[in-house]
Parts: C-alpha cells; structure tokens; sequence
C-alpha cells in the first residue's frame, strides 16, 4: 500500500478492521462499490449474521468490477435509485454506532490511487443523522415504490 501510514498498516486495512467490528448491523450508503477486498468484507460479515443491507446507484451498479451483483447473490438487502440524478451518498453505519463517511468510493481506483478522506466517528450526535437518512433512502428505495412504465 502506498500511504504513508506505518508499514503493515494502511488505509484499506484500517477501513476493513472497523468494517469487520460490526457485531449486529452494517448499513451502506455508496454511489460506487468494486473494490473486491471491500465485497469480500461484507459478504464475510453476512455469512456470520451480522444484517447488511445497501443502497446505492442504479447506474454504477451495473458497471464492470462492480461488487452488487455478488453481494445480491450471497442474499445481501440491496436497493437503489430510481429516477435521475445519482444516489452520491458515501457512508457505512457499524452497529448503529459507528459512522464511517467521507469523500472515499469503495473502488480499488479510490483506494489506490486518489486522494480520499475517511472520516470515523461514535458520536450519537453525528450517527444519527446518517442513520435517520438510510432509513429514509431504503423506504423510498423499496421496490414496492418503484414505477413502471
């Protein structure tokens, strides 16, 4: 990894051991999702129980690399957008205690090759807010509200 953290140790891996704390619930909030070792992560958390559900964008979710596809097969909740414009929210909620936001796309180019920031936080004060407003997206996002023409 080429940040400047301490050897052994970067932002992917700092990322991940914060992910893979979550005990009861991840909720994901991301506008694109193909960093492979990030899918991994989640699927993992799923096959020990933990609930995981996602929302994301309906256009990047279908583009090659992109992580949905598997995370749907391994019977992960996944929603998106319907109408125009993109879903661009980028944050995670571990446990309904941790926040985890910032500029960060979880996409192997972002990680490796942007400047990004990630922001953690467990203050009540700053997670609610988040966790109000994916509540929010996944009632609109539910299927049952979608539109055909």
């Amino acid at each position: 990894c080429p940040c400047p953290l301490p050897r052994g140790d970067c932002s992917l891996s700092r990322l991940l051991r914060r992910l893979l704390s979550a005990r009861r619930s991840l909720e994901i909030c991301l506008f694109a999702f193909s960093s492979p070792q990030l899918g991994r992560a989640v699927q993992l958390l799923h096959r020990r129980g933990v609930r995981v559900r996602v929302v994301t964008d309906a256009q990047y979710m279908g583009l090659r690399g992109s992580q949905i596809g598997l995370l749907r097969r391994a019977g992960i909740q996944v929603r998106h957008d319907q109408e125009g414009g993109y879903m661009h929210h980028k944050f995670a909620i571990v446990d309904r205690r941790m926040l985890i936001t910032g500029s960060l796309n979880w996409t192997t180019q972002a990680i490796q090759n942007n400047r990004e920031n990630v922001l953690v936080m467990e203050d009540a004060e700053y997670v609610k807010p988040f966790l109000d407003e994916f509540e929010r997206i996944w009632e609109e996002y539910n299927p049952i509200n979608y539109t055909f023409f």
